[in-house]
């Protein structure tokens, strides 16, 4: 089943090209972004049964014109009149002008874009559409994953069954181009709760899927999954601080890819000289058999699109290529202020927000070794799964990366014992460059969201495959 273009956007779409048409007989670029979202939170716990309105849902249009060096936006909810809506574009577009420069602010100048004709529609496939089933069923559904979670042992004190479906659709106009994309994107988690005598611990899961309600079906395979790693928690104690041989699992490397080395690579950050990486350029920073992505068509996840929020089409950006840096990601306005080609990578938390440069799919690339050789290689060290937390440091090029558990390896052996939490702290490239082993298996997740700007939260997927390398814990 093919997703569509909703009616609102349909019925908008004439209103919008005469909107340009007018606007451009006084500015020499005029671009509309219109879209229509949808996006629904399920949750039921032990107390608690849920249905609410996504963060991803909005319904409205930004308007982009360049005016003297400028490019100046206005976010509207409202269709008029092609001559109303453009005679009010004019208006708000030319008084913040004046006001900036009557108060002396600073204005970034920048050439105008240079777009190529493009007339495109893109829609992605369902294999279970959003309404085989009604709001009650997907809530039974949930209720039955989290009775079963309670049941799988008497030290679960609480669980939770948690679904999210978004149906984004957009359209772009220009007076070159013309681009309408329609896709869904589902995630799914469980989360169990478990205790013992005063001890309490937690663990989850989730999956995502650009498609349909298939997602569902990963709740069986992985509920018992997160009782029983919330279980081998108890009486977990603390890593010893050390330098050690190390497996990050792929949430791991996910967290690796976003958080310690992706936010230094998305270069609006270069543009305001907030990142390291803009040095690195060709240069090295991983070992040889390391090679990273970045890209909405780079892996089909809940970050994949077919163009961004400034009509720039998607691509498949190699960030590094076999310990090189060969580029970062950028939006359309940084790309021009550092004279590179946009990557696809502007993004706006809605259209009331700003683009910014931000990731998609951030992923290391698959190697050649097994799971099993990267354990039997370590004498002392640890398996690094389960994804806790973050933070960038796109300016130093930290690393604070948080596992929920750290696995013994002992003589080439995972012996059971689990340590939680663990923290990797270090210097970027020095983890990088110490990676010697990639396995062939990649894993993705697209059930988080990354944050940025004022806290301005667009869907981000991270993963990537099994590393073997060395790093410090604590």
């Amino acid at each position: 089943m093919k997703n569509k273009l909703s009616q609102f956007l349909v019925d908008a779409k004439e209103c919008l090209v005469k909107t340009v048409d007018l606007l451009s007989k006084d500015f020499d670029y005029v671009s509309i972004l219109a879209t229509d979202t949808d996006s629904t939170n399920y949750m039921v716990s032990k107390s608690i049964t849920r249905v609410g309105e996504g963060m991803d849902s909005e319904r409205g249009f930004v308007a982009r014109v360049y005016n003297n060096d400028y490019y100046g936006e206005v976010s509207f909810d409202k269709l008029q009149s092609p001559e109303e809506l453009s005679k009010m574009i004019k208006k708000e577009i030319t008084e913040n002008y004046n006001f900036y420069k009557k108060n002396n602010f600073s204005m970034r100048k920048y050439s105008l874009i240079d777009e190529e004709e493009f007339l495109k529609d893109f829609s992605s496939d369902l294999e279970i559409s959003l309404g085989e089933m009604s709001v009650q069923e997907k809530i039974n559904y949930l209720t039955d994953i989290k009775d079963k979670m309670l049941k799988e042992s008497d030290l679960v004190v609480s669980a939770r069954a948690m679904y999210i479906e978004t149906e984004v659709r957009k359209l772009f106009v220009s007076k070159k181009m013309c681009l309408n994309q329609a896709y869904t994107f589902t995630s799914v988690m469980a989360e169990a709760d478990v205790q013992k005598d005063d001890d309490f611990r937690y663990d989850y899961k989730s999956v995502s899927k650009l498609g349909g309600l298939e997602v569902l079906k990963e709740l069986d395979k992985i509920y018992k999954e997160v009782v029983h790693n919330a279980i081998e928690l108890l009486g977990s104690e603390l890593v010893k601080p050390g330098y050690y041989d190390l497996i990050s699992a792929p949430d791991i490397t996910g967290l690796l890819a976003h958080e310690a080395f992706g936010h230094g690579v998305e270069m609006d950050m270069f543009v305001k000289d907030r990142a390291l990486a803009k040095d690195y350029v060709n240069k090295r920073v991983a070992s040889d058999i390391t090679t990273m992505h970045d890209g909405a068509t780079a892996i089909g996840e809940c970050s994949s699109y077919s163009f961004d929020d400034e009509g720039t089409l998607a691509s498949d950006t190699v960030i590094i290529e076999n310990g090189i840096l060969r580029r970062g990601m950028a939006d359309k306005l940084s790309a021009m202020s550092l004279g590179v080609k946009p990557t696809g990578n502007g993004k706006r938390e809605s259209f009331r927000r700003k683009a910014y440069t931000r990731m998609t799919n951030t992923f290391f690339e698959g190697g050649n070794d097994s799971v099993d050789d990267m354990i039997r290689s370590i004498d002392y060290g640890f398996l690094l799964d389960g994804m806790n937390n973050g933070m960038e440091d796109p300016k130093n090029w930290g690393i604070q990366c948080t596992a929920m558990k750290a696995r013994e390896i002992k003589d080439g052996k995972l012996t059971g014992k689990v340590f939680s939490p663990a923290t990797l702290t270090g210097y970027v490239p020095d983890v990088l460059e110490s990676i010697s082993m990639v396995s062939g298996e990649i894993e993705m997740n697209g059930a988080g969201y990354c944050g940025k700007g004022y806290k301005e939260w667009v869907k981000t997927s991270t993963g990537g495959s099994y590393l073997k390398f060395k790093g410090r814990l604590s």
